[in-house]
């Protein structure tokens, strides 16, 4: 448990992100947010400071809090988002982006369900839903990175039934943008946890309303302990976001 924090060691608050320090302890020089690294040569592999920025996936309360509490989290998710990839920044191991989100590596995958952890998870389902979208296809090029030990299939999967686990050893899936009008999981228990998506196009990407069970169900995830006694989850979706989901339970 003590040695999972350790990444606090290498967050430099004067800047906001993590950056890498020499066997004496000091910041190695220079530090830009942008610049990648193969591997070898620079500190972060396959990625720059931006994207691995938010690899915190165990921890995101603290995480938020390190980042000047959950106000400053969201405003720099925003401009993660958004801040352009210029050609001169990357290089061959980054594509697939959405600002700096780069969707053909795994270090990206599971930072725009960490809008589940704000006041706005709309923005979850809008950028779950732009990637899918977008970043997929079925042409012999329809993954926009490599399929390391399935993953951009995995991701694909999990999310068109719109849920992803941003923690994967804590049993909670947070919501996205649920793409099938219909999906069954079938258990080893013999049970069946079945979602559906009513009105779900590619405008419709935000959810209205979730029902579990025909109960109204108002939190941002589900458990695995909740799938796992079979049912139905269903999502009303819709084209503009529902900003009633601000008070939503968070993860």
């Amino acid at each position: 448990n003590q040695r999972s924090s350790y990444y606090k060691n290498l967050f430099d608050t004067n800047i906001g992100f993590f950056r890498a320090k020499d066997d004496k302890g000091s910041w190695i020089q220079p530090f830009s947010p942008l610049k990648y690294g193969g591997n070898g040569g620079y500190p972060f592999t396959e990625g720059n400071a931006w994207q691995y920025l938010w690899y915190v996936p165990h921890d995101v309360s603290t995480f938020k809090e390190m980042m000047g509490g959950e106000k400053l989290f969201t405003k720099k998710l925003d401009e993660f988002f958004t801040l352009n990839a210029k050609p001169e920044d990357v290089n061959g191991n980054a594509s697939g982006f959405i600002g700096q989100y780069a969707h053909g590596n795994e270090p990206s995958h599971h930072i725009a369900y960490l809008y589940n952890y704000t006041v706005e998870p709309w923005k979850a389902q809008y950028y779950a839903a732009k990637v899918l979208n977008e970043l997929y296809s079925n042409t012999p090029s329809g993954y926009s990175g490599n399929e390391d030990c399935g993953q951009m299939s995995a991701w694909y999967i999990l999310s068109v039934m719109g849920i992803y686990p941003v923690n994967p050893a804590n049993g909670v899936y947070c919501f996205g943008s649920p793409q099938l009008q219909k999906a069954s999981i079938h258990l080893a228990n013999n049970k069946v946890f079945t979602v559906r998506a009513k009105n779900q196009n590619k405008s419709n990407v935000y959810i209205q309303n979730i029902f579990l069970n025909g109960k109204k169900y108002e939190k941002n995830y589900i458990t695995h302990e909740l799938i796992q006694q079979g049912g139905e989850l269903e999502f009303t979706m819709g084209d503009q976001p529902n900003k009633k989901m601000s008070s939503y339970e968070k993860p």
